[in-house]
């Protein structure tokens, strides 16, 4: 009876151990298969197994299988129970694939990147398609996520000519919105392979104006790369493109409110919008005709889009405020696409009709990022006001600079003059230094000539504040021994008032600002300022904004179908995010003695 269970369980083990191979050769090894068993039958079969090799199998494919049900933390601790040296390359290949995918759910791409350089991999072509499909896709899923954009499409282009049918055109568009999101600088095809003509469409594109030349760009290049796969089937967004060639925009419905808080943010968009609309006139262009409503008299959303329907508008620009922004995010579908001039909720998604622009003080903090970490910087302290603002701004930083590598040690919310010093001591830990001195007196029983000194793991001050607080802050910084430590500020500290005095207290601070109140020297600019004088300071930066949504108006569809494309605006260089709110970059200034001092781009 004993022998007859025996001999069961060995058949047994030798059905699960064929289900669970297949033999691409045999100096590479079996490959593990996910069979019928349970992972409890798999995972009892190899505590039995007399043979390690099989052993490693089954737990290769109970691990697989967990992870296939998506109980990624049982698959990692199996996983962990399987040694990979003593394996056969085509193991090694499967079991290290199956720990980068393992990784990449635990949002690690440079695990996944470490577990995929194993030297088993330079066997992988001789594996079975589907063995190779993985690994390719699990590969180019990890350097994307680690930002390395080139050599992510390199790998989907390499993993083409083995997918068919969905999964080949998924590939496809991945390919594409990859290489799209490249910037022009990167875009540089030599040879005539794959890679080459998908990046001289990217780079022939982005190097076009207008709707019309860019389509124009897209069928000479078709008529050059006749046997490309994008020639054969061009790419979603540039079939959306050449539709919107054909659908000029020729009405607008810029949506304000006239009275209200509001009011006076809203007229200086307002009147930036319609100097861009005129200057577009004088050029001898056929702007699209502007028809203003009011939303501060607003009774009902649906109501005012029949209007504006009924009106012939194709775009609508506007709401400015925050709740109505909100209330069309919630809608699964919009009537007309609309450029709401204010952001709905982080993390909202919206309808595919709704796109969104603002003066994102986050912006700007990923902006202060990005400059820090192109400097070299890498240890950070924050300085941000007390409120829901500075919340906002200080998360938006902290995340940006955490997700490249830098580090933030500390932050402090500003609140009143008083407390200033007392914060920045914190912060520094000059309370600490006094103290190591007093402790010293009170040892050698008298007098030590100590002065107080600060941390020294501080590369630099991430700063969002007002111009009021930031002439406090600077002085109290050179008062607290830390002079020295740059600081890198939002352009909220920036009045644009010309007050020598006032830019004196700020000497040395760098910041970044709208390319209007940077760069004077711009004729629509001049026009304005002569119009509208108060352009010139702080509200210039509403002009701008102003001015940029004209110029948004007829290519959001161009941004959402090219992404990585930019637009260089009065308010920045704006692109557009996968969730359809417009980004600004800025360039960077320094007070320099009483005067506000251009400082070369940041490089992107």
């Amino acid at each position: 009876m004993i022998a007859c269970l025996r001999l069961f369980s060995a058949l047994c083990l030798a059905a699960l151990l064929a289900a669970c191979a297949s033999s691409p050769s045999s100096s590479l090894g079996e490959l593990p298969r996910t069979p019928d068993a349970s992972i409890e039958q798999l995972l009892e079969q190899a505590a039995t197994s007399k043979k390690p090799e099989d052993a490693a199998l089954l737990r290769l494919s109970a691990a697989d299988k967990a992870y296939r049900q998506k109980d990624n933390v049982r698959a990692a601790r199996i996983l962990e129970q399987v040694p990979v040296a003593p394996l056969k390359p085509a193991q090694q290949i499967f079991a290290n694939t199956l720990a980068a995918e393992l990784a990449m759910t635990r949002n690690q791409p440079k695990a996944a990147l470490t577990a995929l350089s194993h030297p088993s991999f330079e066997h992988l072509e001789k594996l079975p398609d589907d063995q190779q499909i993985r690994t390719h896709a699990v590969r180019a899923a990890a350097l994307e996520a680690d930002g390395q954009i080139l050599p992510a499409a390199r790998e989907r282009i390499t993993m083409a000519s083995l997918l068919s049918g969905p999964a080949a055109a998924s590939n496809h568009e991945a390919i594409w919105s990859l290489i799209a999101a490249l910037p022009t600088d990167q875009l540089q095809p030599a040879g005539n392979d794959d890679l080459a003509g998908w990046m001289s469409l990217a780079l022939a594109i982005k190097s076009a104006g207008t709707l019309e030349q860019q389509q124009a760009a897209i069928d000479d290049w078709r008529k050059q790369h006749a046997d490309h796969p994008a020639a054969k089937q061009l790419p979603v967004p540039l079939t959306k493109l050449k539709e919107l060639a054909s659908q000029p925009l020729t009405r607008i419905a810029l949506l304000l409110p006239q009275d209200g808080k509001l009011a006076s943010v809203a007229r200086a968009l307002r009147e930036g919008f319609m100097a861009a609309h005129y200057q577009a006139q004088q050029a001898g262009q056929n702007p699209p005709a502007i028809e203003v409503y009011d939303s501060s008299r607003l009774t009902s959303l649906d109501d005012f889009y029949r209007q504006a329907q009924a009106a012939g508008a194709q775009l609508v620009i506007g709401p400015l405020e925050k709740p109505l922004v909100k209330q069309l995010a919630t809608r699964p579908q919009l009537p007309i696409t609309t450029l709401a001039l204010n952001y709905s909720d982080a993390g909202q998604a919206g309808p595919p009709q709704l796109f969104q622009f603002g003066l994102a003080a986050e912006d700007e903090a990923r902006e202060v990022s990005r400059r820090a970490r192109a400097d070299g910087m890498q240890r950070a302290v924050a300085l941000v006001p007390q409120g829901e603002w500075g919340d906002r701004v200080l998360k938006a930083f902290r995340q940006d600079w955490e997700a490249n590598g830098g580090t933030l040690i500390a932050a402090e919310h500003v609140s009143s003059p008083v407390a200033l010093a007392q914060q920045i001591a914190d912060l520094f830990q000059l309370r600490q230094s006094e103290g190591r001195a007093k402790s010293l007196q009170s040892t050698v029983g008298g007098a030590v000539a100590a002065q107080p000194s600060r941390r020294q793991d501080i590369d630099f001050i991430f700063l969002a504040a007002t111009p009021q607080q930031a002439q406090q802050i600077k002085p109290t910084l050179n008062f607290q021994y830390a002079g020295d430590v740059p600081v890198y500020a939002t352009s909220h500290l920036f009045s644009a008032s010309g007050d020598q005095a006032q830019y004196n207290d700020m000497n040395g601070i760098r910041f970044c600002e709208t390319p209007w109140l940077l760069d004077s020297g711009n004729n629509l600019r001049q026009q304005v300022v002569q119009q509208w004088p108060q352009a010139a300071g702080s509200l210039g930066r509403l002009y701008a904004m102003g001015i940029d949504a004209y110029g948004l108006a007829p290519r959001l569809g161009q941004l959402k179908a090219l992404p990585g494309n930019r637009i260089e605006g009065f308010s920045g260089s704006l692109s557009m995010s996968a969730n359809q709110r417009i980004e600004r970059q800025l360039p960077w200034a320094e007070f320099d003695h009483g005067q506000v001092r251009r400082l070369p781009d940041t490089p992107r």
